[in-house]
C-alpha cells in the first residue's frame, strides 16, 4: 500500500498537469447531482408520476461515462492495474473477512489517492446499474429518484472531490483575468470590494462551466453538455439570491441600480434559455436539434454571463472595454444593430412575397426567405428579447415547414396570410429595437441591409 506521502506528490503532480481535468470532473459531479432534482430539469411537471424517464437516464449514463473517462485519464496504469487486480482477487480469493479489511481501509479515505479510487469504483459499479435499468425501456419517477439519492450519496461522502464541499472552490473558482482582478484591488470601499469579487466569482465559475459545454470543441457528449447547462439553473437561482441580499446591503445608489440591472438580465436570459429554448428538450430525439439548441443555449448564457462582468467593470473603470476582456466580445450596440438589420432583412423578403405574383417569382423569393431563415434561427435568435421569441419560433415552424406545392393555389393564400400577420408584427419589433439606448443616434445601414438581401436573392 502506498503511503501518505507518496500519494500526495503522486496527486499533486498529476493535479497541476491534469488541471482542466480535474476541474471538469468537478462540474460534471456537480451537473450529475443537480440533475436529479426535478426544478432543474426542462419539463412540464404536470403527471411526473407517469412520465418515462429513461431519456433523462441515458443522458445520466452518458455523463457517468465521461465522468469514468476523465478518472481513467489522470490514474496511471499502473494504478489502475492494482485496483483491477484488487476487484478481482476480492471476487475469487479473498475470504469475507479479508475483503471487510480491504473495504474498510478504502472507505478511511485518508489520503486523496483512496478517495479518488472510491469515487471510480462508485462510477463504475453505477454505471452497471444505470445500463441494466435502461433496458427495462421504461423508468418510473421514483426510480430515477433513487438512482439519484445514490449517485449524489457517493458524490457528497467523498471526501477529497466532494464538488459542494467549498464553496467556492479556491482551486477552479477564480477571476480568470489580470486586468480585472487589479481593478477590484483598486476599489476603496473595503465592503463593496469584497460584494465585487464575490459576484465576479460566480460569473467566472459560470463561464467555466460553460467552457465544458461548448459542444464546438469537446470530446464530451451532448448529454454531459446539456447537464452542464442545466446545472446553471441552480447556479443562477443561487446567484440571483445573493445580488438581491446584497442590493439590500450596499450604500451606493449607482452600483444598486447596476446589481438591479444584471439580476432582471439574468432573470430574463435564464427564462428563455431553460423555459423556451430547452423546453421538453428530450421529446425530440434528434442529435442535431439537441445540438442546435444546446449551441443556441450556450451562446445565449455566455454572452449574458460576459456582458455582465464587463457592466459591473465599467462601472468602477469605464475605461475598460469588452475587448479588453474577452477576445470575441461583442458589446450591446454591435448585437442591437446586428439583431435590427436582420429583422430588417427579413421584413423586406415578407413584403417581397406579398408582392409577387407568379409562381416561378414567388418560389424564387419563398426558396431566398427560407435560407435566410436558417441563417436568422442559427446566429440571431439569440438575440431576441424574451417576450418576442416565442412569435418567432412560431412563424419559422409553420413556414420551413411548408413545401413547394404550399405555394401554388390555396397553399398560398395560407402563406400571405401568415406572412402579412408576421410582417405587422416585426414592424413594431423594429420600432422596440431601434428605441433601444444603445440605438440611440445610430442611423439603420440600408445600404448593407439591400446587399444582403441581394445575395440570398441570386
Amino acid at each position: 500500500m502506498p503511503t501518505q506521502t507518496d500519494t500526495e506528490n503522486w496527486l499533486s503532480l498529476v493535479r497541476k498537469k491534469h488541471r482542466e481535468v480535474f476541474s471538469e470532473i468537478d462540474v460534471l459531479l456537480r451537473a450529475l447531482d443537480r440533475f436529479f432534482n426535478i426544478e432543474n430539469l426542462p419539463l412540464s411537471k404536470e403527471n411526473v408520476a407517469n412520465r418515462n424517464f429513461s431519456d433523462e437516464l441515458s443522458a445520466v449514463r452518458d455523463t457517468i461515462l465521461r465522468t469514468i473517462g476523465l478518472l481513467d485519464l489522470v490514474m496511471p496504469e499502473n494504478r489502475k492495474n492494482v485496483y483491477w487486480f484488487q476487484k478481482f482477487a476480492q471476487a475469487k480469493f479473498l475470504n469475507d473477512k479479508r475483503r471487510d479489511a480491504i473495504r474498510e481501509e478504502l472507505y478511511k479515505q485518508d489520503v486523496p489517492e483512496k478517495s479518488l479510487f472510491l469515487l471510480y469504483d462508485s462510477f463504475i459499479n453505477l454505471k452497471g446499474i444505470v445500463s441494466d435499468i435502461l433496458r427495462t425501456e421504461h423508468i418510473p419517477y421514483l426510480t430515477y429518484q433513487n438512482i439519484g439519492q445514490l449517485a449524489g450519496r457517493e458524490i457528497r461522502e467523498n471526501v477529497f472531490f466532494n464538488p459542494f464541499r467549498k464553496d467556492p472552490n479556491p482551486e477552479f473558482d477564480v477571476i480568470e483575468n489580470r486586468e480585472i482582478s487589479k481593478v477590484v484591488r483598486t476599489i476603496k470601499d473595503r465592503e463593496m470590494r469584497n460584494y465585487t469579487s464575490v459576484i465576479l466569482v460566480y460569473l467566472f465559475r459560470f463561464l467555466r462551466y460553460l467552457r465544458y459545454a461548448d459542444t464546438s470543441n469537446r470530446f464530451g457528449s451532448l448529454h454531459s453538455s446539456l447537464l452542464i447547462i442545466l446545472l446553471l439553473r441552480s447556479e443562477f437561482a443561487a446567484f440571483l439570491d445573493y445580488l438581491t441580499r446584497t442590493g439590500r446591503k450596499v450604500q451606493d445608489e449607482g452600483f444598486r441600480m447596476t446589481l438591479r440591472v444584471v439580476s432582471y438580465q439574468f432573470s430574463m436570459e435564464s427564462r428563455r434559455v431553460f423555459l423556451q429554448e430547452l423546453k421538453e428538450i428530450f421529446r425530440n430525439k434528434s442529435p442535431q436539434y439537441l445540438k442546435g439548441k444546446l449551441e443556441n443555449g450556450h451562446g445565449i448564457l455566455k454572452n449574458l454571463t460576459e456582458q455582465s462582468i464587463v457592466q459591473i467593470v465599467q462601472f468602477f473603470s469605464p475605461e475598460v472595454g469588452g475587448g479588453d476582456v474577452f477576445d470575441t466580445f461583442i458589446t450591446k450596440r454591435e448585437q442591437s444593430m446586428r439583431l435590427r438589420e436582420d429583422v430588417f432583412i427579413l421584413n423586406r423578403f415578407l413584403g417581397l412575397i406579398e408582392k409577387e405574383t407568379t409562381q416561378e417569382e414567388r418560389m424564387h423569393v419563398f426558396d431566398a426567405m427560407r435560407n435566410f431563415m436558417l441563417y436568422f434561427q442559427s446566429f440571431t435568435f439569440k438575440l431576441l428579447r424574451y417576450d418576442d421569441y416565442e412569435e418567432f419560433v412560431s412563424f419559422f415552424d409553420k413556414v420551413l415547414a411548408f413545401n413547394r406545392d404550399d405555394t401554388s393555389g390555396r397553399g398560398f393564400d395560407k402563406i400571405l396570410d401568415k406572412t402579412r400577420q408576421f410582417r405587422i408584427f416585426t414592424e413594431t419589433c423594429l420600432r422596440q429595437i431601434s428605441a433601444r439606448s444603445e440605438l440611440a443616434e445610430v442611423p439603420t445601414d440600408m445600404g448593407r441591409i439591400e446587399d444582403s438581401l441581394r445575395q440570398y436573392l441570386q
